[in-house]
């Protein structure tokens, strides 16, 4: 089960890294995505630069929580801004991809903040 974890995590950051560097590079069809929203050149490139760092945030177990958390907030903006274009199969994949991004929370929040003792 550990293995499918490490493909499962591995795939994400792989996604985020991805998908963060495309923003940076401003690829023109995120440029035209986006604009339709009101994202200048700079709200993207920050918006990458978001994925991209929590991208690598994620690779490693004391920050992996606060990765996960980053790039599920920017995959929830990109998953709104997908449904309201009525692309549904890329929001289907998004949105896939948010939710094991909260099992990857979920499974890391003690690393952050221990439970209370009883």
């Amino acid at each position: 089960m550990k293995i499918v974890h490490t493909i499962i995590l591995a795939l994400l950051v792989l996604l985020a890294m991805l998908s963060g560097a495309t923003k940076i590079a401003l690829m023109p069809q995120d440029v035209e995505f986006f604009g339709k929203y009101g994202f200048s050149n700079s709200m993207l490139f920050a918006f990458g630069a978001s994925q991209l760092a929590g991208g690598v945030l994620m690779t490693l177990q004391k920050t992996r929580f606060y990765g996960a958390a980053l790039v599920a907030i920017t995959f929830l903006v990109s998953l709104v801004l997908l449904l309201m274009e009525g692309n549904i199969a890329v929001s289907a994949v998004t949105l896939v991809a948010t939710l094991l991004l909260g099992v990857v929370m979920k499974q890391n929040r003690n690393v952050v903040a221990p439970d209370d003792p009883v």
